[in-house]
């Protein structure tokens, strides 16, 4: 056996792996599973990449990307280590940054091995000069797209600029321009390849990537980070084409197509088109309503909220990104646990775009321990709340949001919401009367079933407990 057929070999067996890896994470029970099948996948991988690389290159370039893999390993564990669950998006949008960096490198380089070498090298056929051209430009545009995107969905989730879309006038026109831009920049190049060519494309496709998620509102944040996973996908596959290299095209192609298709389940969720999100989405600050405008709020304290609890048949848990912020996942758990032993029946209610990321709210249960068959996707357990003594509204705000099916007008109609007005009693824990990271009020706080739990958190969950 060649040292290609072995290379070969090794990547059909990684990509199937990285198939298993994605069945796996699809299910709470075989998520641990999905995680190592990747991990595996990638290292037989790159093990594999590196050993063929051995056969053509020095041994000083084989020790340069040895120190390059350790240098992002001990960087990655690092950070994976350090990182807390409410820092899991923003985390995330940086590292598909650096794949669309990749993707930028790997298209210049291309275009400096090949293009501007036209008349002396000879790794691609005269008849594949096209092609290959096109190729570039692409992997170009899409990584420096995901590049500067990536950055700017960083910087909102991580409360470094607003989350409020950027409203420049004619902002739809600007992006058709600039597609069109590109269009016509990638004809040109392919057919007299140049370095200005390039590098307008380059710098064309930074500022699009920067102007579509800056123009996008705080509310559709989970779409952007599932958006810009399935560009980083694309990317990836681009630059796969331009090395000829088959599994990276396989794996841009499975995260691309994964991320497109949960954008689609999270635009959906929210009853919004993809184009919709693009165009710029919640977030607007002109559309919120006065908190006096809705009525008056009623308080009450924790041991008040655990006389209810302690009557009740049945509580429905709502968490959001509140839940994360105050880490109050461990203390839901434990009163979780005390009421299930009370004989009261316990249950939680995930909204598809809850938290800041798909998933989110799932993966901190999990870490607590709670039993997965008690965690809930909306479309379970939506009809059940008119039959529940008491909703428990976590750090939610705009998921609960009875405007979205009740007012027209507001910037959230439409979207599908969890109905927790229709239980019995409904009790909110919340810092403030501010709105949620969509900018909307939400008039479920002023429902004359609701009553308002302020403070952090995990302290008033752990006081309840206490009362209990």
């Amino acid at each position: 056996m060649t040292a290609t057929t072995a290379a070969s070999a090794a990547y059909i067996v990684a990509g199937l792996l990285f198939v298993l890896s994605l069945a796996a994470l699809s299910r709470h029970e075989s998520a641990r599973s999905g995680i190592v099948y990747g991990i595996t996948g990638m290292a037989i991988a790159l093990a594999a990449t590196v050993g063929l690389a051995a056969r053509s290159v020095e041994a000083s370039a084989i020790a340069l990307i040895l120190v390059a893999m350790a240098v992002g390993a001990v960087i990655g564990l690092w950070r994976a280590r350090r990182v807390e669950m409410t820092g899991m998006p923003e985390l995330i949008a940086l590292l598909h940054s650096f794949v669309g960096l990749a993707a930028v490198l790997v298209g210049w380089n291309g275009y400096l091995s090949v293009e501007a070498r036209s008349g002396s090298q000879t790794e691609v056929p005269a008849n594949l000069l096209g092609i290959h051209s096109a190729e570039v430009a692409i992997g170009v545009f899409v990584g420096a797209v995901t590049l500067t995107g990536s950055i700017v969905a960083f910087l909102k989730l991580s409360a470094r600029i607003k989350s409020n879309p950027l409203m420049l006038p004619g902002r739809n026109w600007l992006n058709l321009g600039a597609l069109a831009a590109f269009v016509v920049l990638t004809g040109t190049f392919v057919a007299s390849p140049s370095l200005g060519e390039l590098t307008a494309v380059t710098v064309l496709a930074l500022a699009l990537g920067w102007h579509l998620v800056a123009s996008i509102g705080g509310g559709d944040m989970p779409v952007v980070v599932s958006m810009l996973n399935s560009y980083s996908g694309w990317a990836a596959a681009a630059s796969g084409f331009l090395l000829d290299n088959n599994l990276l095209i396989l794996t841009g192609a499975l995260v691309g197509s994964s991320g497109a298709y949960l954008s689609y389940i999270m635009c959906k969720a929210m009853n919004r088109s993809f184009l919709s999100v693009i165009a710029g989405g919640f977030g607007n600050e002109g559309a919120t309503v006065a908190a006096g405008a809705q009525g008056e709020h009623t308080e009450i304290t924790a041991d008040d909220a655990a006389d209810l609890l302690r009557d009740a048949k049945s509580v429905i848990i709502t968490p959001g990104y509140g839940m994360a912020v105050a880490h109050a996942q461990g203390p839901v758990a434990d009163l979780t646990r005390k009421l299930t032993e009370a004989g009261v029946e316990v249950r939680f209610g995930i909204h598809p775009v809850a938290g800041r990321l798909p998933g989110h709210m799932n993966v901190l249960l999990a870490e607590a321990k709670v039993p997965y068959d008690i965690v809930l996707e909306m479309d379970e357990i939506n009809d059940d709340f008119p039959d529940t003594s008491v909703v428990l509204v976590i750090g939610a705000n705009d998921t609960v949001n009875p405007a979205a099916l009740e007012d027209p007008g507001s910037p959230i109609a439409g979207m599908p919401v969890l109905a927790v007005w229709e239980a019995e009693q409904v009790i909110v824990f919340k810092r403030s009367m501010n709105t949620g990271y969509a900018g909307v009020q939400n008039p479920l706080f002023f429902r004359e079933n609701t009553r308002m739990l302020f403070g952090d958190a995990r302290e008033r969950v752990e006081d309840i407990l206490k009362a209990l």
